[in-house]
């Protein structure tokens, strides 16, 4: 096999690159076929790759072999601090034909990101490509996030005994405002670690108050023996900003939010929440339900396999120079 040559990404690859990644999808959407058809046509993944591009700072490289282009890599950094001096490969931000490109590709794009200040790096990768995936993890990444996906079917199973599940009202404000701190609190935790801003219940209390009656989310409130222990939200996909581009399936509603308190784990509290989204889902006519987790998440990482949810994007992440 010949030599893989590799350069910056320029203006003028992105139709060809656009092809490789309309192929990629292809691919991609055989083990998942819930994934938007839009991007098989090379037009729209042309469309998305050159909008990528123009994102502030974006940066990468393309590999060629005997003159053919044969993989990709871009990435731009988010403003938020809470990911670091960082810079993100999206959902269509690579393609290869051949997985161990992408080792080649990292090389030469990832010098001038590091030169740039940029060392915590994060990668979006089709769940299903297993030698893509292990390429990454040969550079250096581990796991830190799972996309997933499941058809929003229904009716769903009653929740365990002694548990009520039911839309919230804004009496419930009080505990929703408590539950909001929950989450972030728990992810700060071991395992997981996370860096995430944790908010006050003042502040949660303020948020509740002006959004309780907003049409374009469903609250739910689950209880135990009368009071409530969890709650979750569900909405249209469009208005999470995690899943855009060829993560966001077509008519698709998202399990955006879940907790519970910790006495009340291992009721089936979670799951209870997690069915009465899908359960709205089907109702509001959605073809699907999307969530995410982290996966050293203990207790979401093993909720939402357990009611269908399969992956479809793995957030990979390295920080560079530890």
């Amino acid at each position: 096999m010949s030599r893989v040559e590799v350069r910056p990404l320029e203006t003028a690859d992105l139709a060809d690159c656009g092809a490789l990644l309309a192929a990629r999808h292809r691919r991609h959407r055989t083990a998942q076929p819930l994934l938007s058809p839009r991007f098989e046509e090379p037009d729209a993944a042309v469309a998305e790759l050159t909008a990528a591009f123009g994102t502030a700072d974006a940066s990468g490289a393309v590999a060629f072999r005997a003159g053919v282009p044969v993989g990709f890599l871009l990435g731009a950094p988010k403003p938020s601090p809470v990911w670091g001096p960082n810079v993100w490969v999206e959902a269509a931000g690579q393609a290869v034909t051949d997985a161990e490109v992408m080792r080649d590709l990292y090389g030469v794009a990832a010098a001038r990101w590091v030169d740039e200040g940029r060392s915590a790096h994060y990668v979006l990768v089709p769940a299903h490509d297993t030698e893509l995936a292990r390429a990454w993890y040969r550079l250096g990444f581990g796991q830190q996030h799972a996309h997933a996906i499941r058809p929003a079917t229904g009716p769903v199973a009653p929740p365990a005994p002694r548990l009520t599940v039911r839309r919230a009202t804004r009496a419930d404000i009080p505990m929703l405002a408590r539950l909001d701190v929950e989450l972030p609190v728990h992810q700060g935790r071991s395992p997981v670690f996370s860096a995430g801003q944790v908010t006050t219940v003042e502040e949660n209390l303020a948020e509740w108050a002006n959004d309780i009656d907003d049409p374009a989310y469903a609250t739910f409130v689950v209880e135990h023996d009368g009071e409530v222990v969890g709650s979750a939200t569900g909405c249209a996909l469009e208005l999470s900003s995690s899943h855009a581009g060829l993560a966001r399936p077509e008519n698709a509603g998202f399990l955006g939010f879940a907790a519970v308190f910790p006495p009340a784990r291992g009721l089936g509290a979670g799951r209870a929440l997690g069915e009465a989204v899908i359960e709205w889902a089907a109702d509001s006519g959605f073809d699907s339900v999307v969530t995410d987790w982290r996966v050293t998440n203990l207790l979401s990482s093993r909720a939402w396999p357990a009611l269908g949810f399969t992956e479809t994007f793995l957030r990979l992440h390295r920080l560079v120079g530890y």
